[in-house]
């Protein structure tokens, strides 16, 4: 049952994807496959799926997460690039108390369809983000640290995938709700809600370890609208399962929508994060 409910948190996460572009420091750009449906169906939206009560719903995402625990995590960053959709995938675990994860992204083929990067492992903690197979000069037994309150775009999209607590963060501005309909996610019932983000006012509202990113994401030039249309599916015990989020995001001075998915199931799952030491820190100059 794991191991097929793992196989299906996959599928959603597939899609289409982001670059590896060496955007302030971090350097992979990119975006976020769309899930395949879910088969969820639409109808006449019940008395308690009216505006209000599926605003709360969305809104309430993040602190559920929390109170859940922790949970396996897929992700898919997505965009296209020279006329090509390129994906970047990760998968991993997510500690919702202690605000940390870890991801193994798995970089797009060239395009001679062969594949020249290794996986690229990241550590997700409060304020910062650790890269290992960086490339770009970084010796292999290395780590790239990176503030993500230092990126233009707060890390929403740079490092390749969307921190999942931050992507529920990014919930609680949520308006324009509508309730979708209800239908299945990896065998669970979930309800699909539609509506817009806003950034400027996740700068503010967040918790305060997700607030300075999401504020550096409104002060910067990194995106070319602060309004983010998601998707939001919720299950019955008001846990965010997927959530995918569509940035406007700038590359190169041209607007490029980058569509950043998580998928998240198996709720309770251990997960342990060890940061590296200082020694292991790379601080040389990180090339383009």
């Amino acid at each position: 049952m794991v191991e097929r409910q793992r196989q299906q948190g996959r599928r959603h996460a597939h899609g289409r994807s982001g670059v590896f572009t060496a955007v302030a420091l971090a350097g992979v750009a990119g975006a976020v496959a769309m899930c395949c449906g879910c088969g969820v169906t639409g109808g006449a939206v019940a008395d308690d799926h009216g505006s209000a009560g599926a605003t709360a719903a969305v809104r309430d995402a993040a602190g559920t997460l929390v109170t859940a625990g922790s949970a396996r995590a897929a992700t898919s960053m997505e965009m296209a690039v020279g006329g090509t959709r390129v994906t970047i995938r990760g998968e991993g675990g997510y500690d919702f108390r202690k605000r940390m994860g870890s991801l193994t992204l798995t970089l797009p083929e060239d395009p001679a369809g062969s594949s020249e990067h290794r996986p690229i492992t990241e550590l997700l903690s409060p304020s910062l983000l650790y890269m290992k197979n960086r490339g770009a000069g970084v010796p292999a037994d290395k780590w790239v640290r990176v503030d993500s309150a230092t990126l233009g775009d707060g890390n929403l999209v740079t490092g390749g995938a969307t921190d999942p607590l931050t992507a529920a963060e990014l919930l609680r501005t949520a308006a324009r709700v509508t309730y979708v309909g209800t239908g299945t996610l990896a065998g669970t019932t979930v309800r699909h809600y539609r509506g817009v983000a806003d950034l400027d006012a996740a700068g503010r509202q967040a918790a305060p370890y997700a607030r300075s990113a999401l504020a550096a994401a409104v002060k910067g030039r990194g995106f070319a609208s602060k309004a983010v249309p998601f998707d939001a599916y919720v299950d019955d015990a008001g846990r965010l399962r997927k959530v995918r989020q569509r940035f406007s995001y700038l590359n190169q001075g041209s607007p490029v929508t980058v569509a950043s998915t998580t998928v998240l199931y198996e709720f309770g799952s251990p997960v342990s994060v060890k940061l590296p030491p200082a020694g292991d820190i790379y601080a040389g100059r990180i090339k383009d």
